[in-house]
């Protein structure tokens, strides 16, 4: 217990960790410091593992992340895994549009990435149509990876259609407008990965 503490605790560690929530959170290092009251020349010190922040520094962090200081330090996780039962998976879709969905994966900050699963009913839609507003899209850089696993769907993608059928599995640039559609008779299902800040340039 105590070589994993230390191991949470060394400054590299923390670094990466206050930087990927930073990121996660779409916070500049600017917005972490009007945040936290911390400068941005230590908050990039930090980052970079330079520094190790004493506990009021790391404190007033974790308080500009909305975080508790254990949950940035990560003392009271029970290791590097985290499990979401069934029965705690955040749902949610749109019946009109004929759209359900659950998220498998934690809800809690940190996470670099999002697992989904969706199901869309005869002639349903993710999201809306191009040109009909729609809700916003994922953060920029994120990745989106789909796989169709059963029916057949269309990505509508920055305006370009790409005809998926069952076990085809699709990436393109999440923070593009896009949808996907059910065009058949028959219930469809896919599961979606969103993973933030992998956008080839």
């Amino acid at each position: 217990m105590a070589t994993v503490t230390r191991d949470l605790l060394d400054p590299a560690v923390i670094g990466a960790r206050v930087k990927a929530l930073r990121e996660s959170s779409g916070l500049s290092l600017r917005d972490l410091t009007d945040r936290s009251g911390v400068s941005a020349p230590m908050l990039s010190q930090v980052e970079r593992g330079e520094t190790s922040p004493t506990l009021a520094v790391a404190a007033r962090i974790a308080a500009g992340l909305e975080l508790r200081l254990s949950q940035l330090l990560r003392l009271d996780e029970g290791g590097a895994v985290t499990v979401v039962r069934a029965g705690q998976r955040q749902r949610g879709g749109n019946k009109r549009r004929g759209h359900s969905f659950e998220v498998m994966t934690s809800a809690q900050p940190g996470q670099r990435a999002e697992l989904s699963r969706h199901t869309l009913a005869p002639g349903g839609a993710t999201g809306a149509a191009d040109g009909e507003g729609g809700g916003p899209l994922h953060e920029p850089g994120s990745r989106e990876t789909a796989l169709v696993e059963r029916g057949a769907v269309v990505l509508v993608c920055d305006g370009q259609r790409h005809e998926l059928g069952a076990g085809d599995c699709v990436t393109f640039d999440a923070d593009l407008p896009h949808h996907f559609e059910n065009p058949t008779a028959a219930e469809a299902a896919f599961l979606a990965v969103v993973s933030a800040g992998l956008r080839r340039s």
